[in-house]
Formats: C-alpha cells, structure tokens, sequence
C-alpha cells in the first residue's frame, strides 16, 4: 500500500513509508503477552472532536482483544476462526462491488467485466441518463452482450442475431419474429437479469444480485462515500489494473508496509533514510500499528501518520499528513530521547485508496486513488498517463512474487495460514488482523457460490503474466489514447527518416551542398534513433514490462 503512495505525491521523509503497529489475533492461554500490549491504544482513548469516517465499523461496539501476531507453534485451530454465529456471517453477495472508474468507460460502447465470477456487460442508456449492468448473455443462444453495439435507438444489441434490449431488461426487439405475430419479445424468457448499479464517488458499482426484491436496494443501503474523491481541492487521479493472483493476497500486500523498501527498492530508492537509522541497503526497520477494533463489519488501525480502514468486501484505505510537526519526543528506559508522532498534524492531507475487486480464484482488480489538497498543480498540468508509468511499475515489481505465493497457499489451505506464515512481528499486524476477519468472518476465503473448482488457473507465460496491454492498456482510456498516438509518431518518424535519406540520394551532386546533405543525413539519423526509443518506450509502458530484482 505504501509504495504506490511514491507515485502519488513526492517522499517527504522516509518514516512516512514507514508505519508502526501490533499485530491482532485469537488470544492464546500458552502464548505470553508481551508488555508492549498492555499500552496498546484502544478505540475509547480516541479524541471525541475525531469521528470515525465509517459507521459500519461504529456501530458494533463489542471489545476486541488485542495479542501477537500468531506464530506456528501458538494455538491457531479452526475453531479459533470459525463465525461465532449465524448473524455475524459476512454475506458476499449483499454488498456493493466497484466495477470500474467512470473515466475509463466509453457511452458509445458496451464494456465486458467480471466480479465475483459473474460476467456482466455496462454499457450507458441514453434513454434514462444512466449506466446499467446487465447479465453478459443474450437469453436467445447466451452469445456475449458485451461484444455488441448501441444502436440508434439507444437500444443494446445482440450482434449475434440482432436482438435489442433496453434499459430495464426488457426485449424491444427480435428481427426474426413476424411483424404481424404475436408480441414474443414482451415473454420474460426474452429479458436479461439486470443488477441494481449506481455511481458514486467517480466509480461504477453494482449490486450481484438481480432478483427484483433488490432493485430499490440503493434507497436502503449505500455503497461508502469517500467525500475527499469528490472534493474540488483534491486531486482526482484513479488507476485500474486487471491483476494475475487471488483478492485475499491482493489485500494482503497492500496493508503490508514492511514489504515496501525491498520489492519496491527500485522505485522507492529515492526516499531519503537516515544513516543512522539503516541497518541494510533498503532500511527496513520495526514498525508499529496497532489494531482498534475487528468485527464483522471491517476493522480499524492506527499508524504514526494516520489511521487505516478496512470496509469489507473490497474497500481498503488510510489518511495521512505529510510534513507534520516531528517536535514529539519519547525517553526510552535507556533514558535517551527518539522521535515519535507528529504532535500538531500537517495541514496538508492525502489518502491512499484501494478498492480490491474479486474476479475469479487466482484473479482480481485493483482500483486505486491518492487525493490530496497539496501539489494539485502536477495532475492538472500533466496527462493521467503519465502517472500511471509509475503505478503500474510498482504493481509489476512484486506481481510474480504474489503469484507464486497465492499458489503455495493454496496448497496449505486457507485455514491453516496461521500455521503455515511465521508472522513474529508487529509489522505483520494488518495482514493477521484481515486473515483474522477472512477466517472468523468471511469463511476462509471469497464465496465463490460453486462457481469454480477451486483450482487456480496455470502460471502463464513471464511475458503473459506481466502484460500491461489487456490488463490495462486498452481499458484505460488515458493510456490507450496515448498508446496510439506515441504509435503514430514512432511510424512518422521511421517514414521521415527513410524520407530524409531517399530525399539526399535522388539529390543531383550540384543541386544540394555538401552541408544540406550532411544534414539531412544527419536528420535522418536523428529520427531513426528517435523511432526506435520511441518503440522501446511505448513496449515497456503499454506493453509489456520485466522487473528484475537482483538488478535493483
């Protein structure tokens, strides 16, 4: 999580990718409680004038324990982790799902996407002013909507046969069907299942469940407003990537932030540490983070510079204050002094958002946002693409490490984590406490309603597993814009280098000076150069990038 923060917004100093915590989980009568816990902040010693910015998480107020993190040798049985009852089953399909930024989405097409397994078409009904979500199959021969037009009527249709529905469901048409027949189009076997959707903060979201008990579900629960993604004096900058390993690991990583310095060193070399505080290349060190409240609903957790929140299914996301006072001071009982939390927190602000879309075992898809009311000036100057090089290079730097590990935890099995990670430290805080959720709560692992085998699909080819083009490329309006106008520049500039070089040989040896064809020649040259980095550039960004670590 903190990594892709780098491509946000410039490093201040290197504590601010360093967040500290402990680390939650099923208390255990042989594990001993290290004195760190006693002091452990808990949810009522917050300040009352700072309000939790969810109410999900508020409105359960029953205790949580706060304990180390598990290690293999402490008790951590599949009773430790089982729903303590029916009513605290987290329901998978009674929740909004984020599907895709609105920004990236075209009204003159339908768009095909999966979450949760289930294949949906979104596409925009002029009609009624609104996106809709349908079921991707047309209920004639289940051929795919998605691959479809909108016709002039504002109409869906089937490209298979020319069937055409509208924004309700509802068949309109059927070419095949006598004109002076009965009505078969208006048969309930000719609709499509719709799903309840709306747009909110700049995202699409729908509900998995098209039953029509539930097409008024948006007047009794909404998904969770993030005011600052509409706020004007924020920036709005959004990535979405289509992402090869499973949503458990997904979350995961992302509220892991002692990974950072060593996956992402590459990208992250350029936060400043203190030498004093290095004690390798990268400068890990401890870190601190302790865990509020866990429930049914998510949990809460604070860092040094911010707090975090997990909003189950999908919604993970942290405030923070770059450039705070650091005046706090701590004596240690060595009786010398170290820094501790800012005291006055800055005025400046941002957040790191991560919305982490289930698609299919061994698949998922990571919106992320990074508003802040600070450097606003960059994205307004500079394209969307532009940050998204960045994003997409630290998505890419631990993509195979978080592939391969998906698959040997499949092996051990969701339930048996505990035994199978050596989590001994408080920096693993976060991802014990949401496997601690997944497990008691979620029931081990995404509820896929049979819709699979469980097995995970074979690991591609290196250069499949590491494509940017169909993972985000070309559903990226952004970059795939500029993907094809670098593409028409790298051939301009070919055409205008063997131009230059057939313009100097067709030249008569007195009609041209011996200067004019040194440069032509020499710009010649010049724009074969240029065409070739141009075509290098354009791979690596839009296509297809390598990340070595041992190079790094």
């Amino acid at each position: 999580m903190e990594a892709l923060k780098a491509s946000a917004f410039p490093p201040r100093h290197r504590s601010f990718f360093s967040p500290i915590a402990a680390a939650p989980c099923p208390t255990s009568p042989r594990l001993p409680i290290p004195v760190w816990l006693l002091h452990t902040p808990s949810i009522k010693h917050r300040r009352s004038t700072t309000p939790l910015p969810f109410p999900a998480i508020r409105r359960n107020r029953r205790s949580f324990k706060i304990c180390t993190a598990v290690t293999p040798t402490a008790p951590s049985t599949q009773e430790s982790f089982s729903p303590e009852s029916e009513g605290e089953k987290f329901d998978w399909y009674a929740q909004w799902y984020p599907v895709v930024p609105i920004c990236d989405l075209d009204k003159r097409r339908p768009h095909a996407k999966t979450v949760l397994g289930l294949d949906i078409v979104i596409w925009y009904d002029r009609n009624e002013d609104a996106w809709k979500v349908f079921d991707d199959s047309c209920p004639h021969r289940l051929a795919p909507l998605s691959e479809g037009r909108i016709d002039q009527w504002g109409r869906l249709q089937c490209v298979y046969h020319g069937w055409c529905f509208g924004g309700s469901g509802d068949c309109k048409f059927i070419p095949q069907a006598p004109r002076d027949g009965p009505p078969i189009h208006t048969s309930k076997k000719a609709c499509v299942a719709v799903y309840p959707s709306c747009v909110q903060n700049g995202i699409l979201w729908f509900w998995p469940n098209s039953d029509p008990q539930h097409q008024d579900i948006l007047s009794r629960k909404r998904p969770h407003y993030i005011p600052e993604l509409d706020d004007p004096s924020y920036t709005d900058l959004m990535i979405c990537r289509d992402i090869p390993y499973g949503y458990e690991v997904l979350i995961e990583n992302l509220m892991d932030p002692a990974h950072v310095p060593y996956a992402h060193y590459g990208i992250m070399r350029m936060a400043k540490v203190p030498e004093s505080l290095k004690a390798d290349r990268e400068g890990g060190r401890p870190m601190e983070i302790s865990i509020q409240k866990l429930d049914v609903n998510g949990f809460t957790a604070k860092q040094v510079f911010g707090e975090n929140y997990f909003i189950p299914p999908c919604l993970y996301y942290g405030f923070f204050s770059p450039g705070g006072n650091q005046n706090m001071n701590k004596t240690s009982a060595a009786g010398t002094k170290k820094d501790l939390v800012p005291s006055v927190p800055s005025q400046k602000r941002a957040l790191l958002i991560f919305y982490c879309v289930p698609v299919s075992p061994g698949n998922s898809r990571v919106i992320f946002a990074s508003p802040r009311n600070f450097a606003v000036w960059v994205e307004r100057i500079f394209p969307r693409w532009i940050f998204h090089i960045g994003q997409n290079l630290i998505l890419d730097s631990d993509l195979y490490l978080l592939h391969v590990e998906e698959r040997k935890l499949m092996e051990v099995g969701s339930i048996n984590w505990h035994k199978s990670c050596y989590v001994p430290t408080k920096a693993d805080a976060l991802v014990v406490a949401f496997r601690r959720w997944l497990n008691k709560y979620g029931g081990t692992q995404v509820d896929w309603r049979n819709k699979f085998s469980g097995v995970l699909p074979p690991t591609p080819p290196r250069e499949q597993l590491f494509d940017r083009f169909w993972s985000h490329t070309v559903k990226c309006r952004s970059c795939d814009a500029a993907y094809k106008s670098l593409s028409v520049m790298e051939h301009v500039l070919q055409v205008a280098s063997i131009g230059l070089i057939v313009i100097v040989a067709a030249a008569k040896q007195g009609s041209v000076s011996v200067a004019a064809r040194y440069g032509l020649g020499f710009g010649a040259v010049l724009c074969l150069v240029a065409s070739k980095w141009l075509s290098h550039f354009v791979y690596k960004t839009f296509r297809y990038h390598d990340y070595d670590h041992a190079f790094r």
